[in-house]
């Protein structure tokens, strides 16, 4: 659960054409007692009112209120509880259509999209037994109120109450959406909509009020754009259990995957909600949710940078190097690996924690990579150094490339996370050019080959290569071979430079692999024929930008 000191810039914008109604009753009689700084204060409007009424005796907090009235101020989260919990209690009290309508000077105006509309047709007022229960009016100013203030939050468990963090974890995840639900289908009732997307996040409340505190503490200014991030792991057991009625409703998005200890992963829940239908959610969970009787508990805290990226070009010059380490049934069967020999020396520099390669393809541990070699980036990951010059840069791939004579780097520089994504747009779109030396059983001369150089765009159906079926998924892909120039060695051998679509099987491109790649080498010049050996001279990606090395 991570959230960057971030600058105040997450205001949602107002909507001048929303009429703001403000209770007079707090304005003439409560000013006084409250404090100054909430003159300037955003208000609540009469649209509102059910909201905060229904919420209250529900059990909810002032924030997560705020929150779900869409209030986008975030001077306003940063009031003290009790304020907060007043302010409530005296909009409630006031009568609109008593008291003239009056407004404060507005510093941060909230963002209301609530629309005048024709009720929905959607789920019958249901809760967790099939009946959505008549949410009772506020008659007693102090009963809804004063109990709410005293409660664990039936929403945030808490966290708002007690705690400053910037999470959204499963289980208030579920609860979010419970109270959604019923405010939705109040809502629909008097005619009005609410969104899903008219509700301040909790995660986004939470940033307003914790980073003025933690500038003040640290004495630094809160930046956006830093890649410093403070983690805080909760725990509530009270509700551990609460999503998990979402596995047998939707069964599909909760899958088991390596290295997670449970399936109830944050994005499976948030999936599961998504796909789950209202009067399934409502029949399985209540709604409102219920109050808990104990606040989360803070179990660890971690200060981490973001990730730094890292890219350049590769190429492989050993016939024995794999571009990742090679191990089967966790046995290493090759000592190093490309990955490995590139990114020793960034972990070391950067003093990250781990990393995480990519590529642009990749070639097979017998195939060599030349030319401008090929495009590669590297996540690393919580480093404890983010800042390099250009020529800091340099110096550490030519740290890189006098380590080993198996690879060498060029253009190593700095990335952003967004620029990554070039590298893989449009991969199969790419073209890719080999040179690979060939055998033929029989004996060939050079007017026996030759017809290969006339041959443009030929079309290949390629069935998923048997050496890798194990790993990828049977199917038979359509590959474009657009060129290809023949270069006789001797009776029995050739060379063959090739210019293809990206991912295409060259190795089963000469041999057939048993008939599963047609048509073949083999199969135009009628005779059998293997590959002996296989190097990529260019991939024509035009990304990461070339560098004066």
């Amino acid at each position: 659960m991570a959230g960057g000191l971030e600058p105040d810039d997450l205001k949602v914008p107002s909507n001048p054409n929303h009429s703001m109604i403000l209770y007079s009753s707090l304005v003439k009689q409560n000013r006084a007692k409250l404090p100054q700084k909430f003159s300037s204060m955003s208000s609540l409007t009469e649209k509102d009112r059910p909201i905060v009424q229904l919420l209250l005796n529900a059990g909810t907090c002032p924030r997560c209120i705020l929150r779900f009235c869409s209030v986008g101020s975030q001077m306003l989260y940063r009031h003290p509880y009790k304020d907060l919990m007043k302010v409530l209690k005296e909009f409630l009290k006031n009568n609109p259509e008593k008291e003239d309508t009056v407004c404060f000077d507005v510093v941060d105006p909230p963002c209301k999209k609530v629309r005048l509309e024709h009720p929905e047709e959607g789920p019958e007022d249901l809760n967790h037994n099939g009946a959505l229960p008549q949410i009772p009016q506020v008659n007693d100013e102090n009963t809804a109120v004063e109990n709410s203030a005293v409660k664990v939050c039936n929403v945030c468990l808490g966290i708002l109450q007690e705690f400053c963090e910037a999470d959204f974890v499963k289980k208030l995840s579920v609860r979010e959406r419970a109270a959604w639900l019923v405010l939705k289908q109040e809502m629909r009732n008097l005619g009005l909509s609410l969104s899903k997307d008219d509700i301040v996040q909790l995660k986004e409340a939470y940033k307003w009020i914790i980073h003025p505190q933690l500038s003040d503490e640290l004495g630094v200014p809160a930046d956006g754009k830093s890649l410093f991030e403070v983690s805080v792991v909760f725990a509530h057991s009270e509700t551990d259990e609460e999503c998990h009625f979402l596995a047998t409703a939707c069964p599909d998005c909760f899958k088991p995957a390596k290295n997670k200890q449970s399936v109830f992963t944050r994005m499976a829940v948030i999936k599961a909600l998504e796909k789950i239908k209202e009067e399934d959610f409502l029949k399985h969970f209540p709604c409102p949710p219920s109050s808990p009787k104990n606040l989360c508990v803070a179990l660890e805290i971690q200060c981490n940078n973001g990730a730094v990226f890292v890219a350049g070009r590769y190429n492989k010059y050993s016939r024995n190097l794999p571009q990742t380490p090679w191990i089967i049934d966790g046995e290493r069967k090759l000592e190093s690996s490309v990955e490995e020999l590139i990114s020793e020396h960034l972990i070391t520099e950067f003093r990250a924690d781990s990393f995480n390669f990519s590529s642009s393809g990749r070639e097979d541990v017998d195939v060599r990579t030349l030319g401008n070699g090929r495009p590669f980036a590297i996540e690393l990951v919580n480093p404890r150094r983010i800042h390099f010059t250009a020529e800091e840069m340099k110096r550490l791939q030519q740290t890189i490339n006098t380590s080993s004579d198996k690879i060498q780097v060029r253009d190593l520089q700095l990335v952003t996370r967004e620029a990554i994504g070039r590298m893989k747009e449009g991969e199969e779109e790419k073209t890719k050019t080999y040179s690979a030396l060939i055998w033929t059983d029989k004996a060939i001369q050079k007017e026996d080959i030759a017809f290969l150089d006339d041959i443009k765009e030929l079309k290949l159906d390629q069935k998923t290569p048997l050496r890798v079926l194990h790993r990828r998924p049977l199917a038979v892909r359509c590959r474009i071979i657009h060129t290809m120039r023949s270069e006789y060695i001797d009776e029995h051998h050739f060379r063959l430079h090739l210019k293809t679509q990206a991912g295409t099987y060259i190795k089963e491109f000469v041999h057939g692999d048993f008939g599963r790649t047609k048509p073949n080498i083999g199969s135009l010049l009628n005779r059998t024929a293997d590959i002996l050996e296989l190097d990529v001279e260019s991939v024509d990606v035009d990304w990461p930008p070339t560098l004066d090395n």
